[in-house]
């Protein structure tokens, strides 16, 4: 599953202003016809078009008036599945993303999914976006957990749907935006911060990967 494989790999945004970028600790599944809590559930909408295209692009949605939430479209064409980044543990950028977010709180500044994208400064204009060719793309190579298994329960803050457990997360994490399951690590297969957390080995990772989401 996309929403699993996301787990521990870096999410970056080329911003104007210079590279933002965290490592996804959380995220949610929605499944389109077959989820009563996806935007999908409906039909197509101009709000929702791109959840309906190609894969490896960009769905951001604005919602409560304040918040803007982004999600990676992960389903084949004609097919509206995407994962909601619910929670980043902020790896470069963090002046930017503390200016964006008013807080110089490391472990707040992407808890939450509308914390991820004022973090990533994300917006409605980013929707659409190809992670295939930037400016946001997700990084491939093995995915960084240092040694914290993959957690999974209920997604949070819906009303159908909700004890579908779709949402997954680093356990224990301190970026996690919901609750946090605790345990013994299980999952060893990262150990130190990766490679990729200063803007040159950015630029590296984004060659080998193409920018590309993980499938």
């Amino acid at each position: 599953m996309v929403a699993r494989a996301l787990l521990g790999r870096l999410l970056v945004h080329d911003a104007p202003g210079g590279m933002r970028a965290g490592r996804i600790v959380e995220v949610e599944a929605y499944r389109g016809a077959r989820d009563p809590a996806s935007h999908a559930f409906r039909g197509r909408t101009p709000r929702n078009a791109v959840m309906f295209g190609p894969p490896g692009h960009v769905y951001v949605y604005f919602t409560y008036g304040m918040h803007h939430c982004m999600n990676l479209v992960c389903g084949p064409p004609g097919v509206p599945e995407a994962v909601l980044i619910r929670a980043l543990e902020p790896l470069h950028g963090l002046g930017a993303m503390a200016r964006a977010r008013g807080t110089r709180d490391r472990d707040r500044l992407a808890r939450g999914p509308g914390c991820v994208a004022r973090a990533l400064g994300l917006d409605r204009r980013h929707d659409g976006l190809d992670l295939s060719h930037g400016p946001v793309w997700v990084a491939r190579g093995p995915a960084q957990r240092e040694g914290r298994r993959v957690a999974r329960g209920p997604r949070i803050g819906i009303r159908e749907g909700r004890g579908r457990p779709w949402r997954f997360h680093l356990a224990g994490h301190p970026c996690v935006s919901g609750p946090r399951a605790a345990g013994p690590a299980a999952d060893r297969g990262g150990g130190a911060r990766p490679a990729a957390a200063t803007p040159r080995a950015h630029a590296r990772a984004r060659r080998r990967a193409g920018g590309s989401v993980p499938r």
